[in-house]
């Protein structure tokens, strides 16, 4: 089995040294827990709500810069996936994730699909999200928005990924009484449809105004949310990762295999 964790938390704009600690507090708690994977929201490193480019400037590092050097050296043996604010070698601005073990930065992916404000701040990644190869398995990254491009699943699906991970900060959006946020239902359908495992970590807390949904949820291959909460805490299931290997539905169905790209335009 492996024991997937997600810190929902709450970081603060702009406060870099307080945001540091929590994250690292994070850490040490998924350890003590004998998690083998830990997800941070995204832009854990910073804050969101940004007033300009300029305020995202002020607070933005690098990939190789000494945050994601003590993220690494605090995993351990734990797998983390941490969304920061990245100072690119290009001098632009991503939305980024890191993937990182004891070993160091095993990747970074730039946020392809920004969401309203943030197209005023970074520029977009043109790379595909990673399927990272983990101790535990390969492990695809998406980041918040991503996931509403069932392309984006689908390519981290064909490619292997057997758990999707997504750092989010998911602004609260109305919805009926008694319903999960929208955001989660789409990620149980991509779990499903892709026949994979998802983990998604949101954060906390109102922020300049904007509240926040607290969505964060794990979700098995058949699509069912199997840990979550709306609180401060530290979210974990443990996860038999082999199972998203059968693409199996039936007797006489596989989600990957019975596609037909060629009439999908």
């Amino acid at each position: 089995m492996t024991r997937v964790a997600c810190a929902q938390l709450a970081p603060r704009i702009g406060e870099l040294a307080e945001n540091r600690a929590r994250t690292l507090a994070a850490i040490r708690a998924a350890r003590l827990r004998d998690a083998d994977v830990l997800v941070l929201p995204e832009l854990a490193s910073s804050g969101y709500v940004f007033a300009d480019e300029a305020e995202a400037r002020s607070v933005a590092v690098p990939a190789g810069g000494p945050l994601l050097a003590d993220w690494a050296r605090a995993a351990g043996k734990l797998t983390v996936v941490a969304g920061f604010c990245e100072l690119g070698d290009d001098g632009a601005l991503y939305n980024s994730a890191a993937v990182l073990d004891g070993h160091g930065v095993r990747a970074v992916y730039r946020k392809t699909h920004l969401w309203d404000r943030e197209r005023l701040v970074f520029t977009p990644g043109d790379l595909p999200p990673p399927v990272v190869r983990t101790k535990v398995g390969p492990v695809g990254v998406l980041i918040c928005y991503d996931l509403e491009f069932p392309e984006l699943t689908r390519s981290l699906a064909l490619r292997g990924a057997e758990l999707i991970v997504a750092p989010v900060n998911w602004p609260v959006v109305p919805r009926p009484q008694g319903e999960r946020p929208p955001e989660v239902v789409q990620a149980m359908a991509a779990a499903r449809t892709n026949r994979v495992f998802v983990a998604i970590c949101d954060r906390t807390g109102t922020e300049r105004g904007q509240r926040w949904t607290a969505g964060t949820s794990i979700i098995d291959e058949s699509g069912w949310v199997v840990a979550e909460s709306t609180e401060d805490t530290l979210v974990v299931a443990d996860l038999d990762l082999s199972r998203a290997r059968d693409k199996a539905i039936s007797e006489r169905n596989d989600v990957l295999a019975d596609r037909r790209p060629e009439l999908y335009g």
